[in-house]
């Protein structure tokens, strides 16, 4: 389909268009990007070519697509579209969908519709379930679109009943197929292929931002006069490169699994590339440091004990100096914890001392533990038997037992044989022996007491 230049600047109003407006497909071959569900033989790309419409969840990052799929399907399937934004809408306009819907069943023409809901994670569960009658009797078919995953964030109910298609943010070659397409409209100037390049590496695989930050640039060369965009003359205007990056979101926490497997996996280049992915993402160094802190205790543990103090150290030098400069100790933390020696063991200790006491009744403490300030407890015999280890060789009371009379032993912690946990393995390795010969030899010595 050829549109005019004209197109560009006026809709037949005589009201502005938006260039991604303008340019938004008008068929299912002028989509750029989404090949793996679009192209021939994909699952979505099927769906259109069975002429009988489904409801789905379009589940991608801003700017991939999911309002154009929407609104193609409906045009596929010569069906009334009715688009309702999750965070204006409500229940009233999930009414004023069903009744219009009603009435292009009921019609002379006894049309198709179709319901796209914007942001459809924002509904909360009344709002969700207010559409699962509808779905289920076929009065319209559902289009979600999220950009959170679907899994958390939509009701089970209404995911059962809809298929999920999981969009990918474009590619560089489809923004610059964009960038190319845009050229051709006569709606931007020519411009210098590295200025292209930083283009769409500013979009990020958003090809709305690409499209805004084009028109931005057409406007403010149209001002200047300019016959073709420089680099140079792209960095005045852009200012310094931003990346699109979700805070609250999928890619956020994606993102933060992917820092805390590189250092457990020891791969320190990694971990830095995510740190800093994170940080020039706008991501608080603040919870970054929380985070290192985590991962010191959670993963290196005993291991290395020093990894825990860096971890603090490198928080507390970030309060001191801020940024940037303070964010040089984030990324001297999370090299030296991605290198470190790595334990869990103390972490599966302690999940697993939760466990026992969680299921196992209150125990009594043993009457040697107990402490006695008074006389009463002492005549009680509170702390009667009990063995000050100071004063016992190697500062060690070998044979006594420190957990409730009856309890087996639970072997809670169980160091590995790495870094400094090789050292406290063999230790507790001679202690218990230490203990074992004691008590083995605790009935000679109460027999010779009898006997003497």
């Amino acid at each position: 389909m050829t549109r005019k230049p004209t197109d560009l600047v006026a809709s037949p109003l005589g009201l502005h268009q938006p260039l991604a407006e303008v340019l938004r497909p008008r068929t299912l071959a002028e989509v750029v990007g989404q090949q793996h569900v679009l192209g021939p033989g994909m699952p979505l790309r099927l769906a259109f070519e069975s002429g009988r419409p489904h409801s789905c969840i379009l589940w991608g990052p801003p700017g991939v697509g999911k309002t154009t799929i929407a609104r193609l399907m409906a045009d596929a399937f010569d069906a009334q579209f009715i688009s309702i934004s999750a965070v204006l809408g409500g229940v009233k306009d999930i009414r004023d969908a069903v009744e219009r819907a009603q009435a292009a069943r009921d019609g002379l023409m006894q049309q198709r519709t179709l319901v796209f809901v914007d942001e459809v994670h924002r509904f909360n569960k009344s709002q969700q379930d207010a559409f699962l009658p509808h779905v289920e009797s076929g009065l319209f078919t559902f289009i979600g679109a999220t950009t959170e995953n679907p899994s958390f964030e939509v009701n089970s109910a209404l995911l059962s009943r809809a298929a999920v298609y999981v969009l990918q943010p474009l590619s560089a070659d489809d923004l610059k197929q964009i960038v190319a397409l845009a050229q051709s409209h006569q709606a931007v100037p020519a411009m210098e292929s590295i200025a292209i390049d930083r283009l769409v590496a500013y979009a990020d695989g958003d090809a709305r931002k690409l499209l805004n930050t084009l028109e931005t640039l057409a406007m403010a060369a149209t001002q200047e006069k300019l016959q073709e965009i420089t680099d140079a003359w792209l960095l005045k205007v852009l200012g310094e490169r931003m990346r699109r990056y979700d805070k609250g979101g999928e890619q956020f926490y994606d993102t933060i699994s992917a820092l805390h497997k590189s250092v457990r996996g020891s791969d320190p280049d990694a971990a830095l590339y995510w740190l800093v992915r994170m940080l020039d993402g706008g991501a608080d160094p603040r919870y970054m440091a929380r985070r290192l802190v985590r991962m010191a205790s959670e993963d290196i543990g005993l291991a290395d004990p020093r990894a825990l103090r860096l971890a603090l150290d490198a928080a507390e030098v970030y309060e001191r100096l801020g940024s940037p400069e303070g964010e040089l100790a984030l990324a001297e933390c999370v090299v030296y914890l991605a290198v470190a020696p790595k334990s869990n063991a103390v972490y599966k200790a302690y999940n697993a001392a939760k466990a026992w006491v969680k299921q196992d009744g209150t125990r009594p403490v043993p009457m040697h533990l107990r402490n006695a300030p008074t006389q009463l407890m002492k005549q009680l015999d509170y702390g009667k038997g009990y063995r000050y280890a100071h004063d016992e060789v190697d500062g060690f009371a070998a044979g006594e037992r420190y957990l409730p009379d009856g309890m087996p032993e639970p072997g809670f912690y169980a160091p590995v044989e790495r870094g400094l946990e090789i050292k406290i393995a063999q230790k507790l390795r001679d202690l218990r022996e230490r203990n074992a010969a004691a008590c083995a030899a605790a009935p000679d010595a109460a027999g010779d007491a009898e006997n003497g």
